[in-house]
């Protein structure tokens, strides 16, 4: 059980500590407007996490193009042309295009013939019946690819070839 200690008779009380005085008026609460806050898309700039998409009851038939990345999940009919940028076809998407893009990534099926700036990515689920065009190309085990290949080196190596 627990005592409190006694002491000599010693209780003479502590000083008043003294305490900060409470603000008299509070602070000045902003206003709000009613300006709608920016889309984080338009603040990320150009080219730089921007991507569109193309849901699963989607179909869009003629040209495609604009200015950022494409996600198509749905079905395509005509052609893409979305030069520096990304498309990739969704595991349920269905392109019977032409497709020109800086990358291509495809996981559905493509009927078509794709043009890449820089590399083709068929992803183990994907398809693609046409010619391939790019700097690079990757093919994993259980996608489906009839065409023909043509690799061709970035304007750079091109002319650091012709010069040796």
């Amino acid at each position: 059980m627990w005592k409190p200690s006694t002491s000599s008779g010693n209780t003479t009380p502590t000083a008043d500590v003294k305490r900060p005085a409470t603000p008299v008026a509070n602070p000045p609460v902003p206003e709000y407007n009613n300006t709608p806050a920016p889309r984080a898309a338009s603040l990320a700039g150009t080219g730089t996490g921007e991507q569109a998409s193309i849901g699963k009851a989607l179909i869009v038939k003629g040209e495609v193009s604009g200015s950022e990345s494409l996600f198509i999940d749905g079905r395509v009919e005509g052609s893409i042309h979305l030069p520096g940028h990304r498309v990739t076809v969704g595991r349920n998407g269905t392109v019977d295009a032409d497709v020109v893009a800086r990358e291509i990534v495809i996981l559905g099926k493509v009927n078509g013939n794709v043009t890449a700036s820089d590399r083709v990515d068929i992803r183990n689920e994907g398809t693609l019946v046409g010619d391939v065009i790019a700097q690079r190309i990757s093919i994993e085990d259980g996608a489906f690819f009839k065409g023909g290949i043509d690799i061709r080196k970035a304007a750079g190596e091109e002319k650091a070839a012709r010069a040796v």
